[in-house]
């Protein structure tokens, strides 16, 4: 089983080489791809160095699968070149997201939607990821109507020049350092909240936000599904966080929605208010699991329930969820 790495050198394609190496991912040949200028350094993966290769020579390489974490513009570019030649593609850009050529797929929710065709797969935006996982279930067994969801990002999603801003500005703050770091973003991040993910778009909401709406839709099989959403940077590694506020067809109970919330793949739940026990994107670093809590009946409408959804967005979000995708490609023969 011959894996390419595309964008192998940076946050998300790190943490990729990481889960494949703990999920034991049946891997014979790593093949790390990075921009031209990282051509001939070298990447670790299980105790072993690997030389990072061009794109031309990825694709005479011929390995079975691609992971792509390289941005959108190399992905429209490269990613049809290494699907002519044989190769799937799993795609962590928004590149192919919304092709409705391409499936959208997250694992527990709509894996069953793949074939042996599908030589380019999208893997969906971190934060419609968390919260699929979480509201599937609950979907399934009362119908989901309408969501409204506001989310709390952490700076990890647009890339390591933001977490040196932040780290940055926290050492000038605590020890007048004078050090130089970049700005990731218009305005400072620490000790600050940035209401803007992405670009605005003509109806005022952000590209994050339309990408929630649109993908979570696609993802659930369901256009049906009325979604708003409220995108927000906040200075935190380790995952992003949101509150979600769920409106069903049907009504439910409270201690139903925990266990089944409970008993659905990937997702653990995390509520006890009495002992003040709820998700939090510290616990949730590192960890592959979409984690649930604050659950409660939304006391203004019918059949609504409030919740709380915190992930690890470079793991679930971005690298374990394409990686889910390959091993589910290889359970079923379809690479």
């Amino acid at each position: 089983m011959k894996v390419a790495v595309v964008g192998a050198t940076g946050l998300v394609g790190t943490k990729m080489l990481q889960v494949l190496a703990e999920r034991n991912f049946p891997v014979t040949e790593l093949i790390p791809v990075a921009s031209e200028r990282s051509v001939g350094k070298e990447v670790e993966f299980k105790g072993k160095r690997f030389k990072i290769v061009s794109m031309t020579d990825a694709i005479a390489a011929k390995p079975a699968v691609a992971i792509f974490s390289a941005g959108g513009s190399t992905s429209l570019e490269w990613a049809p070149k290494f699907a002519e030649a044989g190769i799937t593609v799993i795609d962590n850009s928004s590149a192919w997201r919304m092709d409705p050529s391409k499936k959208l797929i997250v694992p527990e929710v709509n894996a069953d939607a793949l074939g042996k065709d599908d030589k380019i797969i999208a893997n969906p935006n971190c934060s419609t990821i968390q919260m699929v996982v979480a509201l599937n279930p609950l979907h399934k067994k009362y119908k989901i109507k309408r969501i409204v969801v506001s989310t709390y990002q952490s700076v990890t999603g647009t890339g390591k020049k933001a977490v040196d801003q932040m780290f940055g500005e926290r050492s000038k703050a605590e020890k007048g350092s004078n050090n130089e770091y970049p700005m990731a973003y218009k305005y400072p991040i620490d000790l600050n909240v940035i209401p803007q993910i992405d670009v605005f778009l003509d109806n005022g909401y952000t590209k994050e936000e339309m990408k929630m709406v649109n993908e979570t839709k696609k993802i659930m099989r369901d256009d049906s599904i009325r979604v708003t959403a409220t995108t927000v940077r906040i200075p935190v590694v380790g995952g992003h966080s949101e509150s979600v506020n769920v409106e069903f067809a049907d009504d439910y109970k409270l201690d139903e929605v925990s266990t089944l919330l409970s008993q659905s793949p990937g997702v653990v739940v995390v509520d006890d208010p009495a002992t003040q026990q709820y998700p939090m994107p510290k616990d949730a670093h590192d960890r592959d699991e979409v984690f649930v809590g604050r659950l409660r009946r939304d006391e203004t409408q019918a059949n609504t329930l409030n919740m709380w959804v915190v992930s690890d967005n470079l793991r679930k979000g971005a690298a374990t969820n394409a990686v889910q995708i390959a091993e589910y490609l290889v359970s079923k023969n379809l690479l």
